[in-house]
């Protein structure tokens, strides 16, 4: 079959006769892949056609998104067994390392993605993707945990958390099913104001206190979501007027005619840094390579960001955003933004944190 180039050319060190370094130039076989499925298991969102057709066109390939939930989930599913079923991956912040150091993704190979040097260098320089020299995720997006708000009931911009206590809204508030719901409680009770790794290395006496919070909380909420989507549909039937979510809430919601918005209260937020990882097992590893040379470039950035109002790794797609997009996402202050968020890291006792908030749903 013929050989079909289509990734970059990759320096081997090899010296010619006149001294210069050869080129070899790595090849993929297009026949071979048609007619495969990428299968990647992901956040709600980061499958969506708007920015995989291109792709699937180009390949002959079907891509097939499978969405995860929590981060509990997706490490879950790698563990027991899943991992061969799925091609890429797309950790957050709190489990990358985790993965990574369990063995179960694959070495990135920079030189065949096009765009590597363009990506953030904050980003791409995280040291929880990187083990004995080798590089094992791609920065994909990142972005905040908003307090999400319907500004037709809540006509003033909010300016604390303590807004999911107030009585007026009993019954109308929704909360993360998720770990990630102990660090707001903490926030709210300023555990991070001089050190924010606080969050995530709580003591017995804190995680009570965290407890507490959640547990006096409970009658305001209607429901702990568990997908971006349930969220979505807890706002359209009314059902909840504020909720903490992420920005994808805003941007499907405001485009059927809603008026949606959120905001980063005075106590601060968390955010999240979501990686791609081709997954150990994976049987499509070329195809995964691929999809990640595609996914990183400017223009399919800007899809991404589009699509999901999540700040991308990529710089240079902002400046491809609509002028409406790039106002909703205050793409100006997108560095202070990024220097402002709490991210999540890693939770050494994430056993704990689990017990602790299950208790807190069974009370």
């Amino acid at each position: 079959m013929k050989k079909i180039v289509v990734s970059l050319l990759v320096i081997t060190g090899l010296v010619s006769s006149c001294g210069k370094k050869k080129e070899e130039v790595k090849t993929v076989d297009l026949a071979e892949l048609k007619g495969s499925t990428l299968n990647i298991l992901a956040w709600e969102g980061y499958a969506d056609a708007s920015f995989t057709k291109v792709f699937e066109e180009k390949y002959g390939v079907t891509v097939k998104g499978t969405y995860f939930g929590s981060s509990d989930e997706l490490v879950s599913k790698l563990q027991s067994g899943g991992g061969s079923s799925y091609d890429v991956i797309t950790p957050s912040s709190d489990v990358a390392g985790y993965i990574v150091e369990s063995g179960l993704v694959e070495t990135i190979d920079e030189s065949q993605i096009a765009a590597w040097k363009s990506l953030s260098p904050v980003l791409v320089g995280m040291k929880d993707v990187q083990k004995d020299g080798k590089t094992y995720g791609m920065p994909f997006t990142w972005g905040p945990d908003y307090l999400i708000y319907d500004a037709d009931v809540i006509k003033e911009v909010p300016t604390s958390w303590e807004l999911f206590m107030d009585p007026k809204y009993k019954g109308k508030i929704a909360l993360y099913d998720d770990i990630s719901t102990i660090y707001l409680a903490a926030q709210m009770l300023g555990y991070d104001k001089t050190d924010q790794s606080v969050l995530y290395n709580m003591t017995e006496e804190q995680l009570a206190a965290c407890k507490a919070k959640l547990v006096a909380m409970k009658p305001q909420v209607r429901k702990n979501w568990a997908s971006a989507g349930e969220l979505d549909n807890l706002f359209k039937n009314k059902e909840i007027v504020a909720a903490v979510g992420w920005p994808l809430t805003p941007a499907n919601l405001n485009k059927q005619g809603m008026n949606i918005k959120s905001v980063i209260p005075k106590e601060g937020a968390t955010g999240w840094i979501d990686r791609l990882m081709i997954v150990k097992d994976a049987k499509n590893k070329q195809l995964a390579q691929l999809w990640l040379d595609y996914v990183s470039s400017p223009k399919v950035m800007a899809q991404v960001a589009e699509f999901t109002q999540y700040y991308v790794s990529n710089p240079e797609a902002n400046a491809l955003l609509t002028p409406e997009t790039q106002k909703l996402m205050d793409v100006a202050s997108m560095d202070s933004m990024f220097k402002t968020l709490n991210f999540w890291q890693p939770v050494k006792n994430r056993k704990r944190y689990n017990e602790i908030w299950s208790e807190v749903k069974n009370q």
